[in-house]
């Protein structure tokens, strides 16, 4: 993850997710989903950043809350 300032009131995001972590591309946009709800979801509770979230472990819906666990530890103050 990385991350920087910008002159905007609000946080933005940036998602990556590459081949290399998952083959199939329904696999690669269901991370990116679940993510942008989360970051949808919470954006009111984060400084006002410009976020890149580069995954690079798959990670499936029974792996969420840990991923939510993990994102909230890093995001959030």
């Amino acid at each position: 993850m990385y991350s920087a300032d910008n002159a905007l009131p609000h946080a933005r995001l940036g998602l990556v997710v590459g081949k290399k972590c998952a083959r199939r591309a329904n696999q690669r946009n269901y991370m990116k989903r679940r993510l942008r709800e989360w970051f949808r979801l919470n954006r009111h509770r984060l400084p006002n950043k410009d976020f890149i979230v580069q995954v690079r472990q798959k990670f499936t819906r029974a792996d969420f809350p840990e991923v939510e666990k993990k994102l909230q530890r890093l995001l959030i103050k």
